[in-house]
Parts: structure tokens; C-alpha cells; sequence
């Protein structure tokens, strides 16, 4: 019945059916008592307690190894997983009751770090003074469980499915430029005037560079279906790096196409102006900003209120 109250017996022997897994995992007894933290006959002692509840040998000794029997790798393998998730759900709960602490290593796009990350990373540290926090810069797609990454903010149209990932902001792309150039050279009125333009743009490939637009009334979710406006673009500079690409316009060099984040800055001082608004450029950054980490059971506390802090600073976006 469901209410019968489970074998004291079996009960008893929950501890023994851990140390069995230890052992599965470890390979000798001698290794599995040190990861335990008892000794090797403490160890001998709790299986064959367990081999004769049970009935039937759970272990085969040689001098060198222990090898588990058909029987013992049965219990182990329908058990090992109950108490992986005991660990992990203790885990859990003592991060709940515990200030958030430790090493977080963070990788994020360089542009987006130095404008609009690091500003607001000294209120996080300050609130969370146990956090040691270490930020790698990097406009590269990391592997995060290769290279020890808890978190990355990601710049792109879709989170990997790999990962887990939080929506921070959308983002968007815009042409800018500063009004000194615009009053030299005249202010493009459609796509197709940018020809006559020096147009500073983010290389991506060794061929031609060319920009994509649709107007800007065709909504953000236009999706592949949308009519695009394509057009040559030419220019004296050009950068792997947004920050790069907005400064080179505040100085006069020319058009820029960079993300919302980068141009927010020099838009809002009044040194840069916003071209072509009556239309959305396409295909050329991503179009959220995303926090992604490895799945895993357990997720530190420190991961957590990061995550938490990034969704909060960064929900209202950047340009409206």
C-alpha cells in the first residue's frame, strides 16, 4: 500500500548503497575509502554487510582491482543517479543560506564590456564582496565548458541550443555619423546614397562588403522573408570592433554601422546623428544581448545573482 512505512532494515542500509556507488566510481577500496574519508576495513566491512542483506555477491576482489558483480552494478547504476541529485539538491540549499562567494569568470563582446558592462560592475562587486570576479574580453565565441567560463554575454539573433540562456535586451543595428561630416558631405537620403559615401564598416569577409536594409516600418520580427535593399559600400577604415567604428565617426571619417549599445553614447552627447532612420539595417550584428552558461544540476549562487543582476541593468535596452 502507499502508505506503508518503508523497511527499517533497507533504511539502514542507504549509507552502505553510497559507499557502493563510491566504490563503482573509484575502483579499489583503498581509493574509495580515502574519498570517503574512512578506512580501507570500514569500507570491507559496510559491502559485505550489504552482500549478505541483499543475498548475493555485489563484488568480485582480485589483489590489484574490485570489479562489481551483474547484481552490484544493477544497484548501482538504478541508485547512483538518486544520489547525485541528494548532493545536488543540498547543494542547493546551502547556497540559499550562504552569502554568494567565490571565483566567477565571465566572457563578453569588447565593445559591449567597455561601454556598457564594466560601468556597472563596481555595484555588483559591492554588493557581493565575496565574489571574485574575472572578465574576459573577447568579440571570439568561447567554448565555455572547455575553457572554465561560468557565464557569457552573448551578442547574436539566437542562443545556442547547448546552452542555457537568459534574454538581457534586443538590440539593433543603426548608421551614424557625426554632423561635421554630414554638413561636408551631405546627409544620404535612401541606401542607395551611401555609394558616394566613406562608409566604416565591421569586415567580415575578404570579398566586397555590401549592407543590407528593409525599411524600417517592416517591424523588427521581419524576418528572411522581408524585401532587402542590398548596396556596395566602400570606405577608408574599417574595424573588427564597434567602439572602434563609433569613435572613427565621432572624428568625422565617415557613416558607421554599429550595434545600438555602441552608438548610444555619442548619439545621446549630440556628437553623433542617427542616418537613414526611415530604415533598419539587417545581417550585420545580432539582435539580443544573451547570458548563457553550460547546463548543469546544480548552479552556484554566484552565477545566479549574476545573472540576475545582468537581466536588471540591461532590461530597459539601450536606444528606444
Amino acid at each position: 500500500m502507499a502508505n506503508e512505512k518503508p523497511d527499517a532494515k533497507a533504511e539502514a542500509l542507504w549509507s552502505h548503497l553510497h559507499w557502493l556507488v563510491v566504490l563503482e566510481q573509484q575502483g579499489s577500496f583503498t581509493s574509495a575509502a580515502a574519498r570517503l574519508g574512512v578506512s580501507k576495513a570500514a569500507m570491507s566491512q559496510r559491502v559485505a554487510e550489504l552482500e549478505r542483506a541483499a543475498g548475493v555477491a555485489l563484488v568480485t576482489r582480485t589483489t590489484r582491482s574490485v570489479r562489481l558483480t551483474e547484481a552490484g552494478q544493477r544497484l548501482v547504476d538504478e541508485t547512483r543517479g538518486a544520489f547525485e541529485h541528494i548532493a545536488d539538491s543540498f547543494a542547493g540549499v546551502r547556497d540559499l543560506a550562504a552569502e554568494p562567494r567565490g571565483l566567477l569568470r565571465v566572457t563578453a563582446p569588447v565593445a559591449f564590456s567597455r561601454q556598457q558592462l564594466m560601468p556597472r560592475l563596481p555595484a555588483f562587486l559591492r554588493a557581493h564582496p565575496q565574489i571574485r570576479l574575472e572578465l574576459d574580453l573577447s568579440d571570439h565565441l568561447r567554448s565555455l565548458a572547455m575553457e572554465g567560463f561560468d557565464i557569457a554575454v552573448r551578442h547574436a539573433s539566437t542562443p545556442p541550443e547547448t546552452h542555457v540562456a537568459w534574454a538581457l535586451a534586443p538590440t539593433r543595428s543603426l548608421l551614424v555619423a557625426s554632423t561635421d561630416y554630414l554638413a561636408a558631405h551631405g546627409t544620404p537620403a535612401t541606401p542607395q546614397d551611401l555609394a558616394a559615401h566613406q562608409c566604416l564598416h565591421y569586415p567580415r569577409t575578404q570579398g566586397a562588403m555590401a549592407w543590407s536594409f528593409v525599411p524600417a516600418d517592416a517591424g523588427a520580427d521581419a524576418g528572411a522573408d522581408a524585401v532587402r535593399t542590398v548596396v556596395p559600400v566602400a570606405g577608408g577604415f574599417a574595424a573588427n570592433n564597434s567602439e572602434m567604428l563609433r569613435d572613427a565617426a565621432m572624428a568625422g571619417l565617415g557613416i558607421a554601422l554599429v550595434p545600438d549599445f555602441s552608438a548610444q553614447s555619442g548619439l545621446a552627447s549630440g556628437h553623433l546623428r542617427e542616418v537613414l532612420p526611415g530604415w533598419r539595417p539587417v545581417d550585420a550584428f545580432g539582435e539580443h544581448l544573451f547570458a548563457i552558461r553550460p547546463y548543469a544540476s546544480h548552479v552556484p549562487r554566484s552565477v545566479a545573482v549574476f545573472v540576475e543582476f545582468l537581466r536588471a541593468s540591461f532590461a530597459a535596452g539601450f536606444i528606444r
